[in-house]
């Protein structure tokens, strides 16, 4: 009889520049064991997210990096197969950041939550009702603060966190605008309810196309890229303007070097702008609040999302290093 098995990336190397597939490496492990507090978890989804571009660095980081030879792990929803802990029993569905990219991993139980999603597809829980969609409500709505009637000027806009933000930024009564990389991306980011849009990738002068899309300044700029994108909007901001930086994915080829640009001391001078960092952790006591307001207009038919889903255990690194270029459309997910 065939031992199942365990197919499992290993980092096998930093990257350099933008990482490649060759930085990982498949390796056959065994079926790990549960400890005590642990669960045993047969993976059905994983989610492949720029920050996990900041853990294969050398350099420090907000989140706690690999390490040569270390098994490589992110969000996931999987089926609990075998329960250490009183709160879990076999079949349940739980999500957690401590998935390894792999068929069959242990998870603390301490880190898993119960995904109950009855009107949604379960990995919605990976998507708009979790992390990206989070990120997007409580960016836009608590950090950015903006005032109905605003310009809200969005980058990445039709990913995982932007295609949210842009739809929040409607539904409040915002004017959100897109920066995306593709003449259909924008396209998408319309049909959400973006007012109008900038194709990052053809644009001649990122600094005019943005003063064209916004003419009346912008009030807010929801960064979730960092780079020329962050430059032409602090060219373009309004008096008392808000940056809240999200995300740093223009960054991924060069992530262990200076990030070198133009210096906007002057700019954020005059313009009296607010220059604030986000990460999603220190809003973890309003989740409930995010959650079901997310869900409330999922149901009102208020917002729709876009997947991209790669299929297989053997296609992980490949997701995510698509999602890092930008070629992905909408939340990059992987099935197994």
């Amino acid at each position: 009889m065939d031992m199942p098995t365990n197919p499992s990336w290993i980092l096998r190397s930093y990257p350099s520049a933008m990482p490649s597939v060759e930085n990982w490496a498949l390796e056959d492990r065994p079926i790990p064991q549960p400890a005590d507090g642990e669960l045993l978890v047969k993976t059905l989804w994983l989610s492949v997210d720029p920050y996990m571009r900041g853990r294969i660095s050398p350099a420090k980081n907000y989140a706690t990096g690999f390490k040569i030879g270390d098994l490589m792990c992110g969000g996931g929803i999987g089926e609990v197969i075998t329960s250490e802990s009183p709160e879990f029993k076999p079949g349940d569905v739980v999500m957690s950041d401590h998935f390894g990219w792999q068929p069959f991993s242990v998870i603390p139980a301490a880190s898993a939550k119960s995904v109950t999603i009855t009107d949604a597809p379960i990995q919605s829980a990976l998507s708009y009702l979790g992390m990206p969609g989070l990120t997007a409500y409580f960016a836009l709505l608590k950090t950015a603060t903006p005032k109905v009637g605003e310009t809200v000027l969005i980058s990445a806009a039709s990913g995982a966190v932007g295609q949210i933000a842009g739809q929040i930024a409607r539904i409040k009564g915002f004017d959100p605008v897109a920066v995306a990389g593709s003449d259909e991306k924008l396209e998408w980011c319309r049909e959400l309810g973006y007012r109008t849009g900038v194709n990052h990738r053809s644009s001649a002068d990122l600094v005019a196309d943005v003063a064209t899309a916004c003419p009346e300044g912008v009030d807010v700029f929801i960064d979730n890229t960092a780079g020329p994108i962050h430059d032409a909007a602090m060219l373009n901001l309004n008096t008392f303007g808000r940056v809240v930086v999200v995300g740093t994915i223009a960054l991924a080829d060069r992530f262990d070097q200076p990030d070198i640009g133009v210096r906007h001391l002057r700019r954020t001078l005059i313009t009296r702008a607010r220059i604030e960092g986000f990460l999603l952790d220190d809003h973890e006591g309003e989740y409930e609040i995010g959650i079901a307001d997310l869900q409330s207009w999922y149901k009102q038919g208020l917002l729709q999302t876009r997947e991209d889903v790669a299929e297989g255990v053997e296609t992980v690194p490949h997701a995510f290093v698509r999602m890092l270029k930008g070629e992905n459309f909408g939340k990059q997910l992987v099935k197994l």
